[in-house]
């Protein structure tokens, strides 16, 4: 890196670009379910606020976060919002919000590839052997296989 503030600089920039993208993007899409739901937007952000939200909970002495979607449902019904939102807004001809929400969409999308690459970057620069290693490749001549004994 030869110019380091420069570059803070730029990814701060970056940083308040895709918050702001995101609030705007929430506030579109409180709007649409207000909209749909028949309700004004505080009671459509409460509700859509009680379905998100996650709270920590002592259990067996560990904590852990407890909410009331699983984690395996949050994000298809998060991505489902937004892609119910961006076809809201091109039916309608609304292209800049369409816009918004197709850029959210993708995001949310490819965000844990992004995060596990970043991840990945940060340790090998500090680890040198730390971070995925990429697959070696395969001799489609051979079987592999794993074998395990039984207790009888």
């Amino acid at each position: 890196m030869r110019r380091p503030k420069l570059s803070i600089a730029i990814a701060l920039l970056l940083l308040a670009a895709l918050a702001s993208t995101m609030t705007y993007t929430g506030f579109l899409v409180i709007g649409v379910l207000a909209d749909y739901l028949d309700t004004s937007r505080f009671v459509a952000g409460l509700l859509l606020g009680a379905l998100l939200a996650r709270f920590p909970s002592f259990s067996k002495g560990k904590l852990r976060i407890v909410g009331l979607l699983p984690k395996p449902v949050r994000r298809p019904l998060i991505v489902g919002m937004l892609a119910l939102c961006f076809l809201h807004f091109l039916s309608q001809g609304d292209y800049v919000p369409a816009g918004f929400t197709g850029f959210t969409t993708l995001f949310v999308l490819t965000l844990p590839w992004l995060r596990r690459a970043m991840f990945d970057r940060l340790l090998s620069s500090v680890f040198p052997f730390a971070g995925r290693k990429p697959a070696a490749r395969s001799d489609d001549m051979v079987i592999d296989g794993e074998f395990r004994e039984r207790k009888d």
